[in-house]
């Protein structure tokens, strides 16, 4: 006789599924901090306020999400090597009257780079060419891209001795990566004798890959031979920031030293100011 297999157990329904007690562990494998760090005081104001599963996920999230934001914007800021930070909002376009913030137009949306757009901006020192182009890539790391400040003197002067050694391929490369790129004060100071050389390289490859360049310089763009030792490769260099590009002049005053024109309008105001008060006699009429 052949042997009966046994029959099948049954299997025993299950329950719920055992808590989990490594949140904060599972969390950290995710790189979810914000969420980690806000959603054992949000479980407990959850509870007292009735709120409902899907609200308390999105709250996190939303969280976790800003966070994540300021922290690319914070890092990005760093990256780009600002002197200082500048937004648009700080500009005075009162006291800059060549200048209206309807000019920049798509220069502060995502245009700039998805377009590949360049600016020069020119003007006598302290009108603001400087703030401007900042707050320009400002707003472009806003948008999500990457900037890079960078003077005109340092640029050329390591350029020119990368070139000296061989290196200027290697040189270059910190400068074309980035979204945007900014030099400053092309002019100021006297620049080397290859300044022409080395500038072409960094705009025609920026050119070529349409990548956006701001300038500033204090030198009508005319005297830019003269700047660079070079007119006809000035004159390449401006072909090809112009191409796509604008050129803003700025013009009238230095904002620095607003306050000296103030003085010079009213020169006796402070003396006014600081000088005592006459003693007043008081008479009394007798009785």
């Amino acid at each position: 006789m052949t042997k009966r297999s046994p029959p099948p157990k049954r299997r025993q329904p299950q329950g719920p599924p055992a808590p989990v007690h490594d949140l904060e562990g599972m969390l950290r494998r995710l790189h979810l901090p914000t969420v980690r760090r806000l959603f054992a005081d949000l479980a407990t104001r959850a509870e007292a306020e009735g709120m409902s599963y899907h609200t308390y996920l999105e709250t996190l999230i939303a969280e976790e999400i800003a966070h994540r934001a300021e922290t690319r914007l914070t890092r990005a800021v760093r990256k780009a090597r600002f002197p200082f930070l500048r937004t648009m909002d700080d500009f005075n376009f009162t006291f800059q009257t060549a200048l209206k913030l309807q000019m920049l137009g798509s220069y502060l949306g995502p245009e700039l780079v998805t377009e590949g757009r360049s600016a020069i901006l020119s003007g006598p020192s302290g009108t603001g060419k400087s703030h401007l182009a900042i707050a320009i890539a400002y707003r472009a790391i806003q948008h999500g891209y990457e900037a890079r400040f960078v003077g005109a003197d340092v640029l050329i002067a390591e350029l020119s001795r990368a070139a000296g050694k061989g290196r200027l391929d290697a040189a270059l490369a910190p400068y074309l990566h980035p979204h945007v790129l900014i030099i400053d004060e092309l002019g100021y100071l006297s620049h080397a004798a290859d300044a022409a050389n080395v500038l072409y390289r960094v705009v025609n490859e920026r050119y070529l890959q349409r990548r956006p360049m701001l300038l500033t310089t204090n030198k009508p763009l005319a005297a830019w031979g003269e700047v660079v030792h070079d007119g006809d490769l000035a004159e390449a260099i401006l072909d090809r920031l112009l191409e796509r590009g604008v050129h803003f002049a700025l013009r009238g005053r230095s904002y620095r030293t607003r306050h000296l024109a103030r003085r010079r309008a009213h020169p006796g105001a402070r003396k006014r100011r600081n000088r005592p008060q006459p003693r007043v006699t008081e008479f009394r009429e007798k009785r």
